[in-house]
Protein backbone atom coordinates (compact mmCIF):
# COMPACT_ATOMS: atom_id res chain seq x y z
CA UNK A 1 0.00 0.00 0.00
CA UNK A 2 1.28 3.52 -0.75
CA UNK A 3 2.34 5.78 2.08
CA UNK A 4 2.59 9.51 2.64
CA UNK A 5 4.40 10.44 5.82
CA UNK A 6 2.94 8.35 8.66
CA UNK A 7 -0.17 7.36 6.70
CA UNK A 8 -0.93 4.24 4.71
CA UNK A 9 -3.48 5.01 1.99
CA UNK A 10 -6.35 2.81 0.81
CA UNK A 11 -8.91 3.31 -1.93
CA UNK A 12 -12.42 2.68 -0.60
CA UNK A 13 -14.87 2.01 -3.42
CA UNK A 14 -18.37 2.64 -2.07
CA UNK A 15 -20.46 1.99 -5.18
CA UNK A 16 -21.37 3.41 -8.54
CA UNK A 17 -24.09 5.71 -9.79
CA UNK A 18 -24.89 7.84 -12.83
CA UNK A 19 -25.70 11.49 -13.47
CA UNK A 20 -26.96 13.32 -16.52
CA UNK A 21 -24.05 13.98 -18.84
CA UNK A 22 -25.26 17.45 -19.74
CA UNK A 23 -25.44 18.39 -16.07
CA UNK A 24 -21.96 16.99 -15.45
CA UNK A 25 -20.35 18.97 -18.28
CA UNK A 26 -22.32 22.21 -18.36
CA UNK A 27 -21.63 24.26 -21.49
CA UNK A 28 -19.48 21.58 -23.15
CA UNK A 29 -21.31 20.20 -26.23
CA UNK A 30 -22.31 16.55 -26.08
CA UNK A 31 -20.22 15.56 -29.15
CA UNK A 32 -17.16 16.58 -27.11
CA UNK A 33 -17.96 15.18 -23.68
CA UNK A 34 -19.31 11.84 -24.91
CA UNK A 35 -15.87 11.10 -26.36
CA UNK A 36 -14.55 11.14 -22.80
CA UNK A 37 -17.37 9.29 -21.00
CA UNK A 38 -20.09 7.60 -23.06
CA UNK A 39 -23.69 8.11 -21.85
CA UNK A 40 -26.39 5.46 -21.53
CA UNK A 41 -29.78 5.52 -23.26
CA UNK A 42 -31.03 8.03 -20.66
CA UNK A 43 -28.05 10.38 -21.22
CA UNK A 44 -26.47 9.41 -17.90
CA UNK A 45 -22.75 8.87 -17.50
CA UNK A 46 -21.31 6.20 -15.17
CA UNK A 47 -19.47 7.51 -12.11
CA UNK A 48 -17.66 5.96 -9.18
CA UNK A 49 -17.96 6.98 -5.55
CA UNK A 50 -14.31 6.46 -4.66
CA UNK A 51 -13.27 7.45 -1.15
CA UNK A 52 -9.88 7.53 0.54
CA UNK A 53 -8.80 5.97 3.83
CA UNK A 54 -5.73 7.05 5.81
CA UNK A 55 -4.26 4.86 8.56
CA UNK A 56 -1.62 6.33 10.83
CA UNK A 57 -0.84 8.40 13.92
CA UNK A 58 -3.31 6.26 15.85
CA UNK A 59 -6.15 7.30 13.56
CA UNK A 60 -8.26 5.78 10.82
CA UNK A 61 -9.43 8.70 8.67
CA UNK A 62 -12.08 8.30 5.98
CA UNK A 63 -12.54 11.02 3.37
CA UNK A 64 -16.16 11.06 2.13
CA UNK A 65 -18.60 8.17 2.39
CA UNK A 66 -20.51 7.69 -0.86
CA UNK A 67 -24.30 7.41 -1.05
CA UNK A 68 -25.14 4.89 1.63
CA UNK A 69 -28.22 2.67 1.51
CA UNK A 70 -31.14 4.78 2.77
CA UNK A 71 -32.84 5.61 -0.51
CA UNK A 72 -36.00 4.26 -2.12
CA UNK A 73 -36.40 2.49 -5.45
CA UNK A 74 -37.31 5.69 -7.32
CA UNK A 75 -34.09 7.37 -6.19
CA UNK A 76 -32.01 4.31 -7.06
CA UNK A 77 -33.55 4.17 -10.53
CA UNK A 78 -33.03 7.87 -11.29
CA UNK A 79 -29.36 7.71 -10.33
CA UNK A 80 -28.66 4.10 -11.42
CA UNK A 81 -27.30 3.32 -7.96
CA UNK A 82 -25.18 0.17 -8.04
CA UNK A 83 -23.85 -1.51 -4.92
CA UNK A 84 -23.57 -4.95 -6.52
CA UNK A 85 -19.80 -4.88 -6.90
CA UNK A 86 -18.75 -2.80 -3.89
CA UNK A 87 -20.02 -1.10 -0.77
CA UNK A 88 -18.40 1.12 1.81
CA UNK A 89 -18.57 -1.57 4.48
CA UNK A 90 -17.19 -4.33 2.23
CA UNK A 91 -14.34 -2.15 0.99
CA UNK A 92 -13.35 -1.26 4.54
CA UNK A 93 -13.27 -4.96 5.43
CA UNK A 94 -11.26 -5.75 2.32
CA UNK A 95 -8.71 -3.19 3.52
CA UNK A 96 -8.67 -4.96 6.90
CA UNK A 97 -10.86 -2.63 8.97
CA UNK A 98 -14.33 -2.42 10.49
CA UNK A 99 -16.70 0.53 10.57
CA UNK A 100 -16.28 0.72 14.34
CA UNK A 101 -12.53 1.40 13.96
CA UNK A 102 -12.91 4.62 11.95
CA UNK A 103 -11.86 7.53 14.17
CA UNK A 104 -12.49 10.45 11.82
CA UNK A 105 -14.69 11.16 8.80
CA UNK A 106 -13.82 14.19 6.68
CA UNK A 107 -16.82 15.20 4.57
CA UNK A 108 -15.72 17.36 1.66
CA UNK A 109 -19.32 18.60 1.45
CA UNK A 110 -22.81 17.38 2.26
CA UNK A 111 -24.26 16.54 -1.15
CA UNK A 112 -25.84 13.10 -0.98
CA UNK A 113 -23.21 11.29 -3.08
CA UNK A 114 -20.49 12.38 -0.65
CA UNK A 115 -22.22 12.36 2.74
CA UNK A 116 -25.01 9.79 2.36
CA UNK A 117 -22.89 6.97 3.75
CA UNK A 118 -22.15 8.93 6.92
CA UNK A 119 -25.56 7.96 8.29
CA UNK A 120 -27.72 4.87 8.15
CA UNK A 121 -31.23 3.66 8.77
CA UNK A 122 -31.60 1.02 11.48
CA UNK A 123 -35.23 -0.04 11.56
CA UNK A 124 -37.17 3.20 11.90
CA UNK A 125 -34.20 5.07 13.35
CA UNK A 126 -31.67 7.23 11.55
CA UNK A 127 -28.20 7.26 13.12
CA UNK A 128 -24.57 7.91 12.31
CA UNK A 129 -22.85 5.05 10.51
CA UNK A 130 -19.51 5.43 12.32
CA UNK A 131 -20.24 5.23 16.04
CA UNK A 132 -16.75 6.15 17.26
CA UNK A 133 -15.80 8.78 14.67
CA UNK A 134 -15.66 12.55 14.71
CA UNK A 135 -17.26 14.07 11.61
CA UNK A 136 -15.33 17.07 10.24
CA UNK A 137 -17.35 19.58 8.19
CA UNK A 138 -16.70 23.22 7.35
CA UNK A 139 -18.85 25.48 9.54
CA UNK A 140 -19.84 27.72 6.64
CA UNK A 141 -20.84 24.71 4.59
CA UNK A 142 -22.87 23.22 7.45
CA UNK A 143 -24.86 26.43 7.77
CA UNK A 144 -25.26 26.55 3.99
CA UNK A 145 -26.65 23.01 3.92
CA UNK A 146 -29.07 23.64 6.80
CA UNK A 147 -30.57 26.58 4.88
CA UNK A 148 -30.30 25.38 1.27
CA UNK A 149 -30.92 27.50 -1.77
CA UNK A 150 -33.48 26.22 -4.30
CA UNK A 151 -30.73 25.08 -6.65
CA UNK A 152 -29.12 22.74 -4.11
CA UNK A 153 -32.11 21.71 -2.00
CA UNK A 154 -32.33 18.34 -3.74
CA UNK A 155 -28.71 17.56 -2.86
CA UNK A 156 -28.89 18.35 0.87
CA UNK A 157 -31.17 15.65 2.29
CA UNK A 158 -32.44 15.88 5.86
CA UNK A 159 -31.81 12.17 6.46
CA UNK A 160 -28.11 12.90 5.91
CA UNK A 161 -28.00 15.99 8.13
CA UNK A 162 -30.29 15.36 11.10
CA UNK A 163 -28.42 12.33 12.50
CA UNK A 164 -25.15 14.26 12.34
CA UNK A 165 -26.67 17.23 14.13
CA UNK A 166 -28.03 15.01 16.91
CA UNK A 167 -24.99 12.77 17.29
CA UNK A 168 -22.67 14.94 19.37
CA UNK A 169 -19.91 13.77 17.00
CA UNK A 170 -19.92 16.74 14.62
CA UNK A 171 -16.78 18.89 14.53
CA UNK A 172 -17.17 22.17 12.65
CA UNK A 173 -14.02 23.52 11.01
CA UNK A 174 -13.26 27.15 10.18
CA UNK A 175 -11.44 27.59 6.89
CA UNK A 176 -8.11 26.19 5.71
CA UNK A 177 -6.43 24.23 8.49
CA UNK A 178 -3.99 21.40 9.07
CA UNK A 179 -6.49 19.01 10.63
CA UNK A 180 -3.87 16.35 11.40
CA UNK A 181 -0.12 16.29 10.76
CA UNK A 182 0.32 16.26 6.99
CA UNK A 183 -3.44 16.47 6.33
CA UNK A 184 -4.59 19.92 5.25
CA UNK A 185 -8.09 21.12 4.38
CA UNK A 186 -8.38 23.62 1.50
CA UNK A 187 -11.70 25.40 1.02
CA UNK A 188 -13.18 26.22 -2.38
CA UNK A 189 -16.51 27.86 -3.12
CA UNK A 190 -17.47 27.33 -6.76
CA UNK A 191 -19.24 23.98 -6.59
CA UNK A 192 -20.90 24.79 -3.28
CA UNK A 193 -20.13 27.07 -0.35
CA UNK A 194 -16.98 25.99 1.54
CA UNK A 195 -16.31 22.61 0.00
CA UNK A 196 -13.11 21.29 1.59
CA UNK A 197 -10.49 19.50 -0.47
CA UNK A 198 -7.95 17.36 1.37
CA UNK A 199 -4.22 17.57 0.72
CA UNK A 200 -2.02 14.82 2.16
CA UNK A 201 1.69 15.51 1.95
CA UNK A 202 5.17 14.86 3.23
CA UNK A 203 8.58 16.02 2.03
CA UNK A 204 8.53 13.65 -0.95
CA UNK A 205 5.05 13.80 -2.43
CA UNK A 206 1.57 15.24 -2.23
CA UNK A 207 -1.86 13.84 -3.05
CA UNK A 208 -4.86 16.14 -3.45
CA UNK A 209 -8.32 14.65 -2.91
CA UNK A 210 -10.00 16.82 -5.52
CA UNK A 211 -13.65 16.01 -4.64
CA UNK A 212 -16.07 17.96 -6.85
CA UNK A 213 -13.66 20.69 -7.88
CA UNK A 214 -12.24 18.15 -10.35
CA UNK A 215 -14.58 15.13 -10.17
CA UNK A 216 -13.10 13.32 -13.19
CA UNK A 217 -10.05 13.66 -15.41
CA UNK A 218 -12.34 15.16 -18.06
CA UNK A 219 -12.95 18.12 -15.73
CA UNK A 220 -9.30 19.19 -15.72
CA UNK A 221 -10.06 21.55 -18.61
CA UNK A 222 -10.98 24.97 -17.26
CA UNK A 223 -14.29 25.34 -19.17
CA UNK A 224 -15.36 21.79 -18.22
CA UNK A 225 -17.47 22.82 -15.25
CA UNK A 226 -20.53 21.05 -13.93
CA UNK A 227 -23.94 22.69 -14.31
CA UNK A 228 -24.42 21.75 -10.64
CA UNK A 229 -21.87 24.36 -9.55
CA UNK A 230 -23.44 27.37 -7.84
CA UNK A 231 -20.61 29.72 -8.91
CA UNK A 232 -19.13 28.38 -12.17
CA UNK A 233 -16.75 31.28 -12.76
CA UNK A 234 -15.37 30.81 -9.26
CA UNK A 235 -14.84 27.13 -10.08
CA UNK A 236 -12.82 28.15 -13.14
CA UNK A 237 -10.65 30.48 -11.04
CA UNK A 238 -10.17 27.88 -8.30
CA UNK A 239 -9.25 25.16 -10.77
CA UNK A 240 -6.77 27.42 -12.53
CA UNK A 241 -5.09 28.37 -9.26
CA UNK A 242 -4.97 24.91 -7.72
CA UNK A 243 -3.98 23.07 -10.89
CA UNK A 244 -1.13 25.50 -11.45
CA UNK A 245 -0.01 24.95 -7.87
CA UNK A 246 -0.33 21.20 -8.34
CA UNK A 247 1.77 21.11 -11.51
CA UNK A 248 4.42 23.38 -10.02
CA UNK A 249 4.54 21.40 -6.79
CA UNK A 250 4.41 17.96 -8.39
CA UNK A 251 1.15 17.00 -6.70
CA UNK A 252 -0.92 14.07 -7.87
CA UNK A 253 -4.74 14.18 -7.87
CA UNK A 254 -7.19 11.62 -6.50
CA UNK A 255 -10.41 11.53 -8.52
CA UNK A 256 -13.55 10.65 -6.59
CA UNK A 257 -15.93 10.14 -9.51
CA UNK A 258 -13.84 9.15 -12.53
CA UNK A 259 -15.12 5.82 -13.90
CA UNK A 260 -11.61 4.56 -14.62
CA UNK A 261 -8.85 6.70 -13.11
CA UNK A 262 -8.20 6.89 -9.37
CA UNK A 263 -4.91 8.81 -9.33
CA UNK A 264 -3.04 10.80 -11.96
CA UNK A 265 -0.03 13.03 -12.25
CA UNK A 266 -0.41 16.32 -14.09
CA UNK A 267 1.45 18.05 -16.89
CA UNK A 268 1.18 21.32 -18.78
CA UNK A 269 0.12 21.02 -22.40
CA UNK A 270 -0.69 23.63 -25.08
CA UNK A 271 -4.36 23.11 -24.20
CA UNK A 272 -3.86 23.42 -20.45
CA UNK A 273 -3.23 21.03 -17.58
CA UNK A 274 -3.82 17.36 -18.43
CA UNK A 275 -3.57 14.03 -16.65
CA UNK A 276 -0.56 11.82 -17.22
CA UNK A 277 0.43 8.46 -15.73
CA UNK A 278 -3.12 7.59 -14.73
CA UNK A 279 -3.23 4.61 -12.40
CA UNK A 280 -4.84 2.99 -9.42
CA UNK A 281 -3.81 4.04 -5.92
CA UNK A 282 -2.12 0.65 -5.39
CA UNK A 283 0.16 1.42 -8.36
CA UNK A 284 0.98 4.91 -7.15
Amino acid sequence: MPRIGPYTLYTIETGRFALDGGAMFGIIPKPLWERRIAPDERNRIPLHMRCLLLEGEGRLILIDTGLGHKYDEKFRDIYAVDHATCTLEASLRQAGFEVSEVTDVILTHLHFDHAGGATQRTGDRLEVAFPHARYHVQRRHWDWALHPNPRERGSFLKENLEPLAASGQLELVDGDVELFPGVQLLTVHGHTEAQQLVRISDRERTLLFAADLVPTTAHLGLPWVMAYDVRPLVTVEEKQRLLEEAVTGGWDLFFEHDPEVAVASLERTPKGVAATEARSLDEW
